[in-house]
């Protein structure tokens, strides 16, 4: 008898070591609010007249609703397997996906499944690309959804013919699908991160290819980033997707951008400074824009910050289209997992530009706009 209770025991320790070593997490956030915004636009397309004011319920006043689910298991050693599976939803309707993407999968920003350990971390699968997190670890504004170093960068890509009806815009990349990311430790502050998205279109081996590469310093208050950027045959879809087919991948190189940016805090100040570079290298007469960026910071209190950004585009070929957004908004921690905002921003648009002042919210073209909004946004 003594032998059977002893037995059962000890199975029930080994089950729950084994236990132990494997985790699975669901997360989430909430995020919505209400939206004014002065001008609007039936499409991102720059010629596009302006339809007057809007008032709605608008998701994502700091970032997309999303939830999620990921787990890893202990190999020893130091070692993992990891996976990630994340997608976007609406609030205001429930919808799944993104208002940049054809089709509506489940895991419109995460399927990855991986490997870290002591070398640090590879992932394969669709992911955030390293370019982003550069972005936003450089932009006091932490690349939000509302007047950031974000909606910057989707300035140049609508500017540049971005349909917005797809994730692989012509210049950088928010998301990449079938991307092989690895992460190196830091060291003393550095880190190297490189990806590789292979386009797997048959005849073309580099049709439909990106690859990307980031070095940061995070040291002592301060963050710098360095990134580089290279697609083939991006921004594949016409305006009138999916009504009109794909356009063939043949592996022209016509996607290139590059990004510096710095961020200093100390005593609850943040100040940052960037610069960005996009073009088509395949076509010198085709889009070539440029962005720089200046922010300012204070946290008040543990519960209440407010950041302020200015964020500058231009086009190289024609000086006629440029803009430039000012946006400001507070933050207030009514809890650990919950906050309530507030941002107001405003853009003045020439020639055809129209720099956004919220993601997925288009601006009349060449005009003024001023947008504010109200919110709470809710982590699980």
């Amino acid at each position: 008898m003594k032998l059977k209770v002893s037995s059962a025991a000890a199975l029930a320790m080994f089950a729950t070591a084994a236990h132990a070593q494997s985790s699975v997490t669901l997360y989430g956030a909430l995020d919505t609010g209400l939206l004014y915004q002065s001008t609007s636009a039936a499409t991102f397309s720059p010629h596009s007249s302006n339809q007057g004011h809007v008032y709605e319920l608008k998701d994502g006043g700091i970032y997309n609703s999303f939830w999620g689910m990921k787990g890893s298991e202990d190999l020893g050693g130091g070692y993992r397997v990891n996976f990630k599976l994340q997608g976007a939803f609406y609030m205001t309707n429930g919808k799944f996906g993104l208002s940049d993407t054809p089709n509506a999968p489940a895991f419109t920003q995460f399927a990855t499944l991986g490997v870290s350990g002591p070398f640090g971390s590879f992932d394969a699968g669709r992911q955030i690309i390293p370019v982003t997190y550069a972005l936003a670890e450089t932009d006091v504004r932490g690349a939000q959804y509302f007047g950031s170093i974000l909606t910057a960068w989707l300035t140049m890509n609508q500017a540049a013919g971005w349909p917005g009806t797809n994730t692989n815009g012509p210049i950088g990349a928010f998301y990449d699908s079938n991307a092989l990311v690895y992460n190196s430790p830091k060291f003393y502050g550095a880190s190297l991160a490189l990806e590789y998205a292979p386009g797997g279109v048959a005849g073309q081996f580099q049709g439909g290819t990106r690859e990307s590469a980031v070095l940061k310093y995070s040291n002592y208050g301060l963050n710098l980033a360095a990134a580089y950027y290279n697609g083939h045959d991006t921004n594949p879809f016409p305006p009138t997707y999916p009504a009109a087919p794909a356009t063939p991948a043949t592996g022209v190189d016509n996607n290139r951008f590059y990004y510096f940016g710095a961020m200093y805090t100390i005593d609850g100040f943040s100040v940052s400074a960037s610069y960005g570079l996009g073009k088509n290298p395949a076509n010198t007469s085709a889009p070539n824009f440029e962005m720089a960026s200046a922010g300012l910071g204070y946290q008040f209190s543990p519960f209440l910050k407010v950041t302020s950004g200015y964020y500058y585009v231009k086009d190289r070929n024609n000086g006629a289209n440029h803009s430039s957004e000012f946006a400001v908004g507070a933050e207030y921690s009514l809890s650990r997992r919950t906050r309530a905002y507030a941002q107001v921003g405003y853009v003045a648009n020439k020639g055809t530009m129209n720099q956004t002042l919220i993601y997925g919210t288009p601006v009349a073209p060449g005009m003024s706009t001023t947008a504010a909004m109200i919110g709470i946004r809710h982590s699980f």
